[in-house]
């Protein structure tokens, strides 16, 4: 027979259990011995849990057959009896259902009895996977200050089980951890917020856990849970607030344009985009002289120098300034203004600068046949410091080497000291430098910029041409050769120059001279006939004079040679003849007119050399004996009489320093006329100027010995000063000891230290407990 059977199998059943089947009555067929089959009832199949074969008399002669999917692995059948049994543990999610085949077949011929039988075993489900969230842990984000309602995720729980069958996958979603914050939607799964105006400043993360229970959430049912870690972000709803109404700030004066003053912090609590600042300075007496930015983070406030400080001028600045949110959320406008504004004071650090010069560079015009002392120009540079230093002037030299000016140290006069030419110097850029007398650390320099105006000094003379030809077979009235003249000189006008024959050779049968008013001049013949047999060379003096004032002229020599050209004029050959004796003249008298020349050159060498070893000049001979000025005094306790040594009163007159010639030294070339002449004298007020005088006296000669090519190599320093000035001794001279009839004491030699005990022993009072000095 052909039978269809439905084995439904619980699961989790212990092995070897016999199987309950529910049989599913197919179409009977006729079997080859003619009986017919039928299949077991649902009774009969329940009590047995058998397979049976109406064949089957009970005998053993039948054996029952399985096969298919899980046969002898996942199922085995009793041969004699047909009872199918498990043999492993059966799971619905592995496989749900098995299809197997059977038949019954003679136990001693192996001959099929009846068709093979196909059946289907379906694995029923029972409730043995708990839900799980397969994509837990969950991280979520919410904005701060969400309305209750708002979603933040929607989390799904899978359930292995089959949810065809009965509830066990019936999932229910509860909330264990997070409330009140969070509630879960029991069928969804969708996690919103059930607080309202949570704030991120106050707290922001928070765990949630979530619960998903199958049977419908039943008793009973199983249960996963996962956890939601759930992020407060963040919105601008706090407005941003300076941690001080007053900043104290302070920078020095020389600080450069764009130095960082300081940096100010309007604190927000809000973060990211919407903490970020913009600063401004919104008033103040300051807002021109600095400026205010904001760092790459945009949270602080960078305040910089926009203008040069200077503290004489103004010793503090005051500012107010605004830090205002950039990004703002309209939803939170009706919290505040979103802006704070706080007072920054600047005070300016004093800096002890260096001079300033009046202007920031000179210009001058000097013509260059200006005298030697010609003032120049007066610069002027005073201390910018409340103290206001005196100023000394002096030339960096590197910008004048070869020391065409001096500028007096006091007054800042510069002069000329060497004659000027603009042909060979046409400017002069000259650094002048300004040092402070009490720090000669702050020093300034300004540029003198001297230009040197053109004077008619330099004469025209003839340009490249100084030699030329003519032809033996050349005409009269033929040009020979055009002259040019050059002149270093650049008047305004341009040049203009006018030429002439010299007046010797005005009547010149040869030559002639056009001037073609165009600064050129044609040479012409004025004969022709020319013969190298005659005469090979001439010499035509050649007069030209520029129309400037004064009118400078000179004199040039054009050689002019005669040669054999050809027909087209080109020149063959210039030989001139050669020089013969003349016939008169022996060549013994020739011979002793040479001999007295060279006895009369030795004599003259002889004599210049004799000349030389007699007068040697001052300090040129390296052979000489270089000293120093020493004045010695050898009498001691001389008084008033010590002054006839040096005569003081020529420094303090310098002017009349060099008129008393009668006393000179020796061993001394006469000095050249002193450049004190040419320093601006200031006006002897009562005894106040003298130092001044004298000082620029000494820088004088300081000058004058750097200009003497014969100077030696070392500076010779006289220092003049009043005996005991600066000394808490004071002066120890006899001079002007008659302005006081008062006795002297001497008590103040005691604290003088060892040096001075002997003096104190001498005119100090003794002490009443010191033993007798005799």
């Amino acid at each position: 027979m052909h039978c269809s059977f439905l084995l439904c199998m619980m699961l989790n059943l212990p092995n070897l259990l016999a199987i309950q089947t529910i049989l599913l009555l197919g179409p009977v067929n006729k079997t080859k011995a003619g009986y017919r089959g039928r299949g077991l009832n649902d009774r009969e199949s329940k009590a047995h849990n058998r397979l049976h074969s109406d064949m089957d008399k009970g005998d053993g002669s039948i054996k029952y057959i399985l096969t298919g999917e899980g046969a002898g692995t996942t199922f085995t059948i009793d041969d004699s009896t047909g009872d199918i049994h498990a043999i492993q543990r059966l799971d619905r999610e592995v496989k749900a259902q098995y299809i197997l085949r059977a038949q019954a077949r003679n136990r001693l011929t192996d001959r099929p009895l009846e068709p093979e039988s196909e059946f289907i075993v379906k694995i029923q489900d029972i409730n043995d996977n708990e839900p799980r969230f397969l994509d837990g842990p969950y991280q979520a984000t919410v904005p701060e200050m969400s309305k209750i309602g708002t979603s933040v995720i929607q989390l799904t729980a899978t359930d292995a089980d089959d949810p065809t069958y009965g509830n066990s996958a019936r999932v229910v979603y509860s909330i264990l951890e997070g409330q009140p914050y969070f509630s879960v939607d029991a069928k969804t799964g969708v996690v919103r917020v059930s607080l309202a105006d949570m704030d991120r400043e106050t707290r922001e993360n928070y765990t949630v856990v979530i619960q998903a229970k199958d049977m419908g959430g039943q008793l009973g049912g199983l249960a996963g849970t996962t956890t939601i870690n759930i992020t407060l972000s963040d919105i601008n709803d706090n407005p941003p607030m300076f941690d001080q109404r007053l900043y104290q700030m302070s920078i020095p004066e020389s600080a450069p344009v764009g130095s960082v003053v300081g940096r100010i912090w309007a604190k927000d609590r809000d973060i990211g985009v919407n903490a970020e600042m913009k600063y401004s300075i919104i008033d103040g007496d300051g807002r021109d002289t600095f400026d205010i930015s904001t760092d790459p983070t945009n949270l602080f406030g960078i305040i910089t120098v926009k203008k040069p400080l200077n503290f004489e001028n103004k010793p503090s600045y005051t500012l107010k300034v605004e830090g205002a949110n950039t990004h703002l959320d309209p939803a939170f406008r009706h919290r505040g203004p979103f802006k704070d504004v706080t007072i920054v004071h600047v005070s300016i650090e004093d800096v002890d600068e260096p001079p300033q010069f009046d202007l920031p560079a000179y210009y001058v015009e000097l013509p260059e046949d200006a005298e030697i002392g010609t003032m120049v120009k007066t610069v002027s540079a005073r201390d910018p410091d409340a103290a206001n230093n005196t100023v000394r002037y002096s030339i960096d030299r590197s910008s004048d080497p070869d020391k065409y000016f001096y500028i007096e140290i006091t007054s800042g006069s510069l002069m000329t000291v060497r004659s000027l030419d603009r042909e060979e110097v046409g400017w002069h850029n000259i650094t002048i430098l300004a040092m402070e007398m009490n720090n000669p650390t702050q020093i300034a320099s300004v540029s003198v910029a001297v230009r040197v105006l053109d004077v008619n000094d330099n004469p025209p003379s003839l340009m490249h041409y100084l030699e030329a030809y003519v032809c033996e077979n050349a005409k009269a009235g033929q040009l020979i050769q055009t002259v040019t003249a050059v002149d270093p000189d650049e008047p305004l006008g341009g040049q203009h120059f006018y030429y002439s024959l010299a007046p010797e050779a005005v009547n010149n049968p040869n030559f002639t001279l056009k001037d073609n008013q165009d600064n050129t001049a044609w040479i012409l013949t004025r004969r022709g006939g020319w013969s190298q047999q005659d005469q090979t060379v001439f010499y035509l003096p050649i007069f030209i004079s520029d129309g400037e004032q004064p009118v400078q002229s000179s004199t040039s020599t054009l050689t002019i040679r005669v040669c054999s050209c050809d027909q087209e004029g080109n020149v063959m050959s210039c030989n001139a003849e050669a020089y013969s004796l003349p016939a008169s003249l022996s060549r013994g008298a020739l011979i002793a007119i040479l001999a007295c020349i060279f006895v009369l050159l030795v004599m003259i060498l002889l004599m210049l050399s004799l000349r030389t070893h007699r007068k040697k000049p001052y300090l040129c001979d390296e052979e000489e004996n270089v000293h120093e000025n020493i004045v010695r005094y050898d009498d001691e306790g001389g008084g008033e009489e010590d002054t006839e040594a040096f005569d003081i009163a020529a420094m303090w007159n310098p002017r009349e320093a060099h008129h008393h010639l009668g006393k000179m030294r020796q061993d001394m070339l006469p000095e050249i006329e002193s450049l004190s002449r040419y320093v601006p004298q200031a006006c002897v007020m009562g005894g106040g100027s003298g130092d001044s005088n004298v000082h620029g006296y000494v820088l004088a000669k300081l000058l004058e010995a750097d200009m003497d090519p014969c100077a030696p190599p070392y500076d010779s320093l006289q220092t003049y000063a009043y005996e005991g000035e600066g000394s808490v001794a004071e002066s120890l001279s006899s001079l002007q000891s008659g302005t006081s009839n008062t006795d002297h004491e001497y008590d103040y030699l005691n604290d003088w230290g060892p040096r001075f005990k002997k003096l104190a022993e001498m005119y100090g009072v003794l002490e009443t407990n010191s033993p007798p000095l005799w």
